[in-house]
């Protein structure tokens, strides 16, 4: 495997952890752990950091004149990548939220 294949195995690779450790930090929250939930969000950034790298360089390549051939392959490396990041905007909202809901339940109960 090279080339183009691989670059979109790395994109796939980096950007699926990113959304698994997301998915962690939305189920930490969940139980009111939100130091871990904050430690997953950040550890998912470095894998989604990771994919974003190896898509730029693509962007590069490209850029400079390099032509890429089409590949179903790179268009679902890129679908995984929206999907993680999209993701990820959505829990760190959901985490507020609960943090949020979790005061107020603390403020009724008193």
């Amino acid at each position: 495997m090279e080339g183009m294949e691989l670059a979109a195995f790395h994109i796939i690779s980096n950007v699926g952890t990113a959304k698994s450790l997301v998915m962690e930090a939305l189920y930490a929250a969940r139980e009111g752990e939100y130091k871990e939930a904050e430690n997953k969000l950040i550890e998912s950034r470095k894998f989604l950091t990771e994919g974003h790298h190896s898509h730029h360089q693509l962007i590069q390549k490209e850029a400079s004149g390099t032509q890429l051939p089409f590949s179903l392959l790179i268009m679902h490396a890129e679908d995984q990548m929206m999907s993680a990041e999209i993701m990820s905007d959505l829990v760190q909202e959901m985490i507020r939220m609960y943090q949020e809901i979790n005061t107020l339940k603390g403020t009724y109960s008193k």
